[in-house]
């Protein structure tokens, strides 16, 4: 671990793109190769998982070296406060407390986070109802947070209602998306970007809250579209090869044909 710990501090001082990414640069690449992490395991295949974990690792080590830099934290103080937190929260393995079962561990884990959560208030970290929420994906936490806001009051009283705020989104975004603009060819106004990425975000957390409203899970949807996508470009580029093909030497149409084609195997 202090070859990994030397070799990320070498790549920070020598490696042009290394040297110019800060913890914020790296959040995508941390939430990344966490969901990679997840898809390796699903598949099973060793090698890939050992090299995925490599890579959920690199990024706590590439965090830790940036905080170092500043005179933060490093490694081993990041190492001793997880120590620190698994010892605190099993005092049924390590005290001589005694637990009966799993929703008794349960339930002391949680009584233990209560008083960790009251620590932080005192820290000046204020509490909120929706703290409670897990981070994760963006469609994950949309769904999470509706829903807390729900049991709070806070909700459209039927899906209708949901639908329509959605439309009105919608009306919002084209509302300020010039119809002339050529995404390819242009680049987007900054101040005009930023906009567009607001309207397009209150967008999708209206379609989550559709989701929501028919008690359907929007990630769960949003992976089936994704695996779906995947294996339909998939059917195309297997079709093309065959023709001695590639999707770059092709025309729309003849792909588009394929997509509807491979509609007809699924």
């Amino acid at each position: 671990m202090e070859d990994l710990v030397a070799l990320m501090a070498r790549l920070r001082a020598d490696c042009p793109w290394d040297i110019k990414q800060t913890n914020h640069s790296l959040i995508p690449y941390a939430i990344e190769e966490a969901y990679e992490l997840a898809e390796a395991i699903q598949e099973g295949d060793i090698e890939d998982i050992k090299g995925e974990l490599g890579d959920v690792l690199l990024q706590v080590i590439f965090h830790c070296q940036i905080y170092a830099e500043q005179h933060q934290f490093d490694l081993a103080d990041v190492v001793f406060t997880l120590q620190s937190k698994l010892i605190r929260r099993h005092p049924h393995v390590f005290e001589a407390e005694q637990l009966p079962d799993e929703a008794a561990v349960k339930q002391r884990w949680d009584d233990i986070k209560a008083i960790e959560t009251t620590e932080r208030e005192r820290r000046g970290k204020p509490k909120r109802s929706l703290d409670k929420v897990k981070a994760g994906s963006a469609l994950m936490q949309a769904q999470s947070l509706q829903k807390a806001a729900s049991k709070l009051g806070f909700d459209w009283d039927g899906v209708s209602d949901a639908i329509e705020k959605l439309e009105e989104e919608i009306a919002e975004l084209k509302q300020i998306l010039p119809s002339d603009l050529q995404l390819e060819n242009e680049k987007l106004d900054e101040a005009l970007k930023l906009e567009l990425e607001k309207e397009l975000g209150d967008c999708i957390f209206g379609l989550v809250n559709v989701a929501r409203k028919l008690n359907l899970d929007a990630e769960a949807a949003t992976l089936t579209c994704v695996h779906k996508f995947r294996s339909r470009f998939g059917f195309i580029e297997e079709q093309l090869a065959k023709q001695g093909k590639t999707a770059e030497t092709s025309t729309l149409q003849e792909m588009d044909t394929l997509w509807e084609l491979a509609k007809q195997y699924e």
